[in-house]
């Protein structure tokens, strides 16, 4: 792929974005979301709960949905959120929602799960055909594997960053355990050593790892991890230079770009990559084909991140200044050109996005 050419790719599937609607529309909105993951190839993205207020019941889930559905430019599916004061909801969370999402670790936003009680509700409650994503860290990802296991249900592993957590994914997949797994481009490209010059730019969760484990999540790229997903985490410059800075940065934009240059350099296929990043999502999360939908990528020449020209709000990328080889040219989606040289397609492009009943 060292020559300039022009290559047509499946629309892409983010499983892990933020989108900041409700409650953090100033770091994002439905619309400069969406329209930042069809600038990045994603026609489908899948929205995550901790939200303000967190989508952890039906009533809030709905809202959210009914908000995609008027406002984004790609389609939408939403995760409901696990919390403690909301198990009896489930199960009608789960004829609306993609997936459960349980927070088992500390992360930016209100929803977190602790306690067993809760945990054991959440497994024999949610719908047993939704997959149950976790944020789960060292220890808490070795309990989520057992409860996949007791439960005998499917579980995703968010952003798996570190060398003893790919290593435990691979043994709990060799035993046949229900488990799928995904990593992000910024625990692939970047290391803690990097935080030197991010400053808190580099400040996400789970933190950056050491340079053994992004080796780590590459040796296993082809065989142990399912998705790459980007946890989109949009926080304004103001609020990252600020006294506190809230963890997470964005991705949308910029993750294409950076797995289409590991192509190049020969450390994934294109194969892989479409594997990766359309197949696999869709599959895992029982996502329906989108009819007359591709994406178009320019292969090759040599690219600089920018800030510059980004859609998203936050207006700013922990890779500015990385040389690339690809970058999305254009996007169709169920028949309209929405994406064409750095534009966005017109408004009456906008389709329906959050799947199910109201």
């Amino acid at each position: 792929m060292s020559d300039n050419a022009y290559v047509r790719l499946p629309g892409l599937v983010d499983v892990h974005v933020h989108l900041r609607t409700p409650g953090g529309e100033h770091k994002e909105d439905v619309r400069s979301g969406t329209a930042a993951a069809l600038a990045g190839g994603f026609t489908t993205v899948l929205a995550m709960p901790n939200t303000l207020p967190p989508l952890v019941t039906l009533t809030d889930l709905r809202s959210a949905c009914r908000r995609a559905d008027a406002e984004a430019l790609c389609d939408v599916h939403y995760f409901a959120g696990a919390s403690a004061e909301h198990t009896d909801e489930l199960q009608s969370l789960g004829r609306k929602a993609v997936g459960l999402k349980i927070y088992m670790d500390q992360t930016y936003g209100p929803l977190r799960v602790g306690g067993l009680l809760t945990l054991l509700r959440c497994f024999q409650r949610w719908p047993r055909e939704k997959p149950i994503a976790v944020h789960a860290e060292g220890e808490s990802l070795a309990a989520a594997i057992g409860l996949a296991a007791a439960f005998d249900r499917p579980l995703h592993l968010c952003h798996v960053s570190r060398a003893t957590e790919i290593a435990l994914i691979a043994q709990a997949k060799q035993r046949g355990l229900p488990v799928t797994c995904e990593v992000t481009p910024h625990h692939l490209f970047l290391t803690k050593g990097d935080l030197g010059r991010l400053g808190p730019l580099g400040d996400m969760r789970p933190t950056l790892g050491s340079q053994a484990d992004v080796a780590a999540l590459w040796a296993h790229l082809d065989s142990t991890v399912d998705c790459i997903a980007t946890d989109h985490a949009p926080h304004t410059l103001a609020e990252k230079q600020g006294a506190e800075p809230p963890p997470g940065v964005p991705g949308l934009e910029t993750a294409l770009p950076l797995m289409l240059t590991a192509v190049d350099d020969g450390r994934l296929t294109l194969e892989r990559l479409v594997a990766l990043m359309a197949t696999n999502p869709r599959r895992i999360f029982g996502l329906q084909e989108q009819p007359e939908t591709w994406i178009e990528v320019e292969v090759g020449p040599t690219w600089e991140l920018s800030n510059d020209g980004l859609r998203t709000r936050c207006g700013w990328t922990p890779f500015a200044g990385f040389a690339v080889k690809g970058r999305v040219h254009r996007v169709q989606l169920r028949g309209q050109i929405v994406f064409q040289k750095g534009d966005i397609g017109p408004l009456g492009s906008i389709h329906r996005s959050s799947k199910g009943p109201l």
